[in-house]
């Protein structure tokens, strides 16, 4: 399977395809002068999902000097190990065209390479209905919802700050069976307005609900579509919500272990049945929450890269 790579070397930056029997660079202009390898998996990321970003060592190449990264506006953390340096990254929903990794060396300069992405196989649901039913909410919901959204976006942004909380993969919040998917989209009239930006989990009133992994509570409160909210910071820029809730059994402040029960499932806020809608984000980037279960691993035991 071909992984996508860029290699810096003496201020050059080569990049192309690597598979068992190939191997063809591109030359182009960089910027740090140390020789080192960049690549990601899977090869070509899909919009909306978490994946790989890892450099390598390649002669004498200081892995060490990585001062700073960052991918759609958000921050790498990169963890060093014997011979290369890992970080998470999420493409984000709308990014079917392609991202740019920006990596900063420790004397100031630059490398900035383009990885491609592809459009996520999300489905859309058209419909057309009378304008009523698609009017904007009043001034004073909105301003509630923009109050809510804020805070939740405010607790992504700082995740980037906490310290790493987790050291096993994360955990679905339940067992039960998924009734909807992330990226599912709705178009009234021909426009796309909403998209789902979660995953559904199946559960009467009631049954509990758990945390995906250890982290920090940072939210628990009642937000209009959210209904009973919690939302937990697992750092490093790692961040779940739990909607719909019927009970939330933990505080603001509590750090909760990961498949602790924090709550129940229930039928709260812009809701039309009892379930969990379960939300997951790389800062303030929503992914698909099955890439994070599918593709978070075990923490390694290599230190974090100087930033």
């Amino acid at each position: 399977m071909p992984v996508w790579f860029a290699s810096v070397c003496g201020g050059v930056l080569l990049f192309g395809v690597a598979s068992l029997s190939m191997f063809e660079p591109v030359r182009a202009t960089a910027a740090c002068a140390e020789p080192a390898q960049l690549g990601w998996s899977p090869a070509i990321p899909q919009a909306g999902t978490l994946f790989r970003v890892t450099l390598a060592r390649t002669d004498s190449a200081h892995l060490t000097r990585i001062r700073g990264a960052q991918l759609a506006g958000e921050p790498l953390h990169f963890h060093l190990d014997d011979d290369s340096a890992s970080a998470y990254a999420a493409a984000p929903v709308d990014s079917s065209r392609g991202l740019t990794i920006t990596i900063t060396c420790d004397d100031n300069r630059q490398v900035s390479v383009r990885l491609p992405t592809r459009t996520g196989d999300y489905p859309l649901e058209m419909l057309r209905v009378a304008p009523r039913f698609s009017a904007t909410p009043d001034s004073a919901l909105a301003a509630r919802q923009l109050r809510e959204a804020e805070r939740a976006a405010a607790v992504s942004r700082a995740s980037h700050d906490t310290p790493r909380l987790w050291t096993d993969a994360f955990v679905a919040p339940r067992t039960s069976r998924i009734t909807s998917g992330f990226g599912g989209g709705r178009t009234f009239n021909g426009a796309v307005t909403s998209r789902h930006m979660g995953t559904d989990y199946a559960g009467a009133v009631g049954t509990p609900v758990r945390a995906a992994n250890r982290g920090v509570v940072r939210v628990v409160d009642q937000f209009f579509l959210g209904g009973h909210v919690i939302y937990l910071d697992h750092g490093e820029g790692f961040v779940t919500a739990y909607l719909h809730l019927s009970k939330q059994v933990v505080a603001e402040g509590d750090t909760v272990a990961r498949n602790a029960v924090i709550g129940h499932v229930g039928a709260t806020g812009r809701v039309t049945g009892p379930h969990l809608h379960f939300i997951a984000r790389y800062g303030v980037i929503t992914i698909d929450p099955l890439s994070l279960l599918s593709r978070v691993t075990a923490a390694a035991s290599g230190q974090p890269a100087p930033r």
